[in-house]
């Protein structure tokens, strides 16, 4: 399924409802342990207008729950289950800031001297107007923003029949929301920041910047020190060996470069690290998941105990059903 092609769905209908958005909390595993989490699963009821609606209750995003599970619809019917993907692997960078993966349209916030990571779902750059990869710093907080549209946004908008007043004020109706991050890099033209348009949140839609739900980056607002550093990086491939020697490996749909690229199909460029890695691993089971690009880790390879360990994931799962 082309990850572009996805904005036209009704995904993007009438906004739903908004549920009370939350950053997930995760135990920091050891240093030699990158699993966290466990996947879930919810049916679906009958106030649940659309994936968003859904995403928005487990603080994830659409498009992982529409990798997870891959012929779902926009608006799945009450009584479909859905499995939540909510078991990943951490990024292989420094544990430290503001991590990005765009890949997996997630951010990831390692306070300073607490063993926990924290979770959310983000927006981000559209086709031909990409959030760049980068290594920085968190330059300035910015409270109550005003929004001054760039002249490009403003053309596009003009394409669209939408004429942007010269500078959007602060509050409810901005586009920034509440509260937005500056990071140092280039012009300081990029942000982390809220946004008035929960639905978009999850997607690739913004001209570059990185979108939160309102409480999410309430929350991360308050936590984070001018100079903390942040990376945000592009990496649809993670794999792992955990301490007991089991292999995972997690799959998202790479970014495309434009419509006409269909992301479960499109060719992906693997490190030379992940080679080695495979090596180790069962062929079928590495091609399998290469191609299925579920977005949450899968066994390719046991260690010792990874029979005990998979039992304990699944009765987990069967426990944290939910469907209220």
């Amino acid at each position: 399924m082309k990850r572009a092609s996805l904005l036209t769905l009704s995904i993007l209908g009438a906004l739903s409802a908004i549920s009370s958005a939350r950053a997930v909390d995760y135990p920091l595993p050891p240093a030699n342990s990158r699993l966290i989490g466990h996947n879930q699963t919810y049916t679906v009821q009958e106030g649940d207008k659309n994936l968003q609606a859904i995403a928005r209750r487990f603080d994830t995003a659409a498009m992982l729950i529409l990798e997870a599970n891959n012929t779902i619809a926009p608006v799945p019917r009450p009584g479909t289950v859905v499995t939540i993907p909510s078991q990943m692997l951490l990024p292989d960078v420094p544990r430290e800031g503001i991590v990005v993966n765009l890949a997996e349209l997630r951010l990831y916030y390692f306070p300073p001297g607490e063993q926990q990571v924290q979770v959310y779902p983000i927006g981000i750059g559209l086709q031909g107007l990409e959030t760049p990869e980068m290594t920085t710093r968190v330059g300035q907080k910015i409270p109550n923003p005003t929004w001054t549209p760039t002249a490009g946004i403003r053309k596009r908008s003009l394409e669209r029949g939408v004429t942007l007043p010269p500078v959007v004020p602060a509050g409810p109706n901005n586009p920034l929301g509440l509260y937005a991050l500056r990071l140092a890099y280039g012009n300081g033209e990029y942000l982390i920041h809220g946004t008035n348009a929960p639905d978009s949140v999850g997607l690739r839609v913004s001209s570059g910047c990185i979108r939160m739900n309102a409480p999410d980056i309430k929350a991360l607002f308050a936590q984070v020190r001018s100079g903390t550093p942040v990376r945000v990086i592009n990496e649809p491939v993670k794999y792992a060996v955990e301490p007991n020697g089991t292999r995972y490996l997690e799959v998202h749909r790479p970014l495309s470069q434009n419509e006409a690229q269909d992301t479960q199909t499109m060719k992906m460029t693997l490190s030379s690290g992940f080679k080695q890695f495979a090596e180790q691993a069962s062929e079928g089971q590495v091609k399998s998941a290469l191609s299925r690009r579920a977005g949450y880790p899968v066994i390719v390879s046991e260690g010792k105990g990874a029979a005990s360990v998979l039992s304990a994931q699944n009765s987990t799962v069967a426990s944290e059903t939910v469907t209220q």
